[in-house]
C-alpha cells in the first residue's frame, strides 16, 4: 500500500496542475487574440481608407468628363472647374465629409456630378441602421456596432436622434408599402388572423396563402383590443385593396369572438372557420388542475388525430362528459365550445401533412414571432403611428425568411373541397 501511494504522489506531482495549464493557454491566446483584433480593425480602417479614395477618383473622372482635363485649352470647353467644396457622403452605416470638384457652366450654373446625384439618390444609410437593429442593436449603440472611419475624416449621423430618424423614414416606407400594396392578382386558398399586443395597442394581422403555397402578409390594424370592430377593418381594407373573395375560403383563427363575427359579417358563409387545436387545447387545459393535464392532452390529442370527423367528434365529447362527471364544468364547458370548427380540416379529407398546417395557428403565430424580436428593443411607445411602423417593419423582416407552406402539395384538394360547401345558385335569384 505504501509503495502504490508513493508510486500515485509521484505520478500526480509529474502533472501539472490544471490552473497552470490554463495559465499557460491564456499566455498564449490572448497575444494571438489582440493581433486578430489589431489586424481586424486596421483591415477595416485599410478599406474604408480605399473606399475613400476611389469615390474621389470617380468625382473626378466626372468633372473630367464633363469640364475635360485641367491645365489643358480647349475651344469647345462648355464647362469650367471650379475648385471644390466639403460634401457629406455615405460610407460604412454614417455620413462622412470629403471635398468633391465643382463644375460649372459658361453661363454660371454648378453642375451636378452623375455620381454625386446617384448616391444622394440611393442612400443606403436608413437600411443600414434598420439591419443593425434588426439584430439587436439599441439606438444608443448603433455607433459602437460601426467600424471606425479613417482618421483625420469628419463624420456624423450616427448619434441616438440620427438613427431614430432614419428608422423613423424607413419603417414609414414598410407601412406604406404593406397598406397600398394591390391585391387584385391574389388569390387565396387559406386566410390566417391572429393579433399581439405592441406597446399599449392590440395589431391584428393578416396572413393569406396562395393556391401554390406562398405565404402573403395581406394587412395590418391597430386597435385598443382585438375586437369585432377592428378586425372588420383589416378585413375591409383588404378588400378594398382588390382581394376577391368569390369562392368558399378557409380562415384559420385562435378562437377569439371578435375576429369569429368579422369574417361572419363581411363574408358569410363564403368564411369556413377552423379553430387553432393548439389554443383549444390550452384553453380546456387551463381550467384543470395539473394532475389531469396528462389525460386531457392524450385524449384530445388523439382524437385531433382521428382520420374520421365523427370518430374525433365522439372522443371529444366523452371526454366532455367524463369531465363532467369528476367536478369540472367549466373545462368541459370549453371543449363544447366550437368544438365542430375545430375538426373542419378533418371534414375536409385532407392529407395528414395538410392537416397538421392547417389545423394551427402556427404559420401566423412565426410572423407575430418576427415581430415580436424586431419590437423587443422599444423601450418607450409613442402612439399608435409608431405601433404600426414597427409592426411593419417587422412584417417585411419576417417576409424575407418565408418558405411555401407546409403540404402546399395537397392544396388542389383544399379547394376542391371547399367548393363543395359552396350551396348551388338558385335560377330565380341569378335571374333576379
Amino acid at each position: 500500500m505504501k509503495k502504490k501511494a508513493e508510486r500515485a504522489g509521484r505520478e500526480q506531482g509529474a502533472r501539472p496542475p490544471i490552473h497552470a495549464n490554463a495559465t499557460q493557454l491564456r499566455q498564449l491566446l490572448f497575444p494571438m487574440v489582440a493581433g486578430i483584433a489589431a489586424t481586424r480593425t486596421e483591415l477595416m480602417t485599410w478599406v474604408h481608407a480605399v473606399g475613400l479614395s476611389a469615390l474621389e477618383e470617380l468625382l473626378r473622372d466626372d468633372a473630367t468628363r464633363i469640364a475635360g482635363p485641367k491645365g489643358v485649352h480647349s475651344a469647345e470647353r462648355t464647362h469650367h472647374h471650379w475648385g471644390s467644396v466639403p460634401t457629406e457622403l455615405p460610407l460604412g452605416g454614417r455620413r462622412v465629409t470629403i471635398k468633391r470638384p465643382r463644375v460649372r457652366s459658361r453661363s454660371g450654373r454648378e453642375e451636378v456630378l452623375p455620381t454625386l446625384a446617384h448616391l444622394r439618390g440611393t442612400d443606403p444609410l436608413p437600411e443600414r441602421v434598420v439591419n443593425q437593429i434588426l439584430v439587436g442593436v439599441s439606438t444608443r449603440g448603433y455607433d459602437a456596432s460601426l467600424e471606425a472611419p479613417p482618421e483625420g475624416v469628419r463624420s456624423r449621423g450616427t448619434s441616438r436622434s440620427a438613427v431614430s430618424r432614419h428608422l423613423v423614414t424607413r419603417t414609414s416606407r414598410g407601412l406604406r408599402d404593406q397598406l397600398a400594396r394591390r391585391l387584385d392578382d391574389v388569390r387565396l386558398a387559406v386566410l390566417m388572423l391572429d393579433g399581439l399586443n405592441v406597446g399599449e395597442h392590440t395589431v391584428v394581422v393578416a396572413l393569406g396563402v396562395t393556391p401554390k403555397g406562398a405565404k402573403i402578409p395581406l394587412g395590418l390594424w391597430v386597435g385598443s383590443t382585438e375586437n369585432a370592430r377592428v378586425c372588420t377593418d383589416l378585413i375591409q381594407n383588404i378588400i378594398e385593396r382588390g382581394l376577391k373573395v368569390d369562392d368558399p375560403i378557409l380562415c384559420v383563427i385562435d378562437g377569439g369572438k371578435g375576429i369569429r363575427k368579422a369574417l361572419r359579417d363581411v363574408w358569410g358563409d363564403l368564411a369556413v372557420v377552423q379553430r387553432c387545436q393548439v389554443h383549444k387545447l390550452r384553453n380546456v387545459r387551463d381550467q384543470l388542475p395539473d394532475h389531469r393535464h396528462m389525460h386531457v392532452t392524450r385524449v384530445m390529442r388523439d382524437a385531433y388525430g382521428s382520420t374520421s370527423a365523427d370518430v374525433a367528434r365522439r372522443r371529444l365529447r366523452a371526454l366532455a362528459t367524463w369531465l363532467e362527471r369528476n367536478g369540472e364544468a367549466t373545462a368541459a364547458g370549453s371543449l363544447r365550445e366550437g368544438l365542430e370548427e375545430t375538426l373542419t380540416v378533418i371534414k375536409l379529407g385532407l392529407s395528414a401533412s395538410l392537416r397538421r398546417s392547417l389545423s394551427t395557428t402556427n404559420s401566423v403565430e412565426n410572423l407575430i414571432s418576427s415581430i415580436r424580436k424586431v419590437t423587443r428593443n422599444v423601450k418607450r411607445w409613442r402612439g399608435a403611428d409608431m405601433a404600426r411602423r414597427w409592426t411593419a417593419l417587422g412584417i417585411h423582416h419576417a417576409e424575407r425568411k418565408f418558405r411555401r407552406f407546409r403540404g402546399f402539395q395537397a392544396l388542389p384538394v383544399l379547394i376542391a373541397a371547399l367548393k363543395k360547401l359552396q350551396p348551388p345558385v338558385d335560377a330565380d335569384q341569378e335571374v333576379a
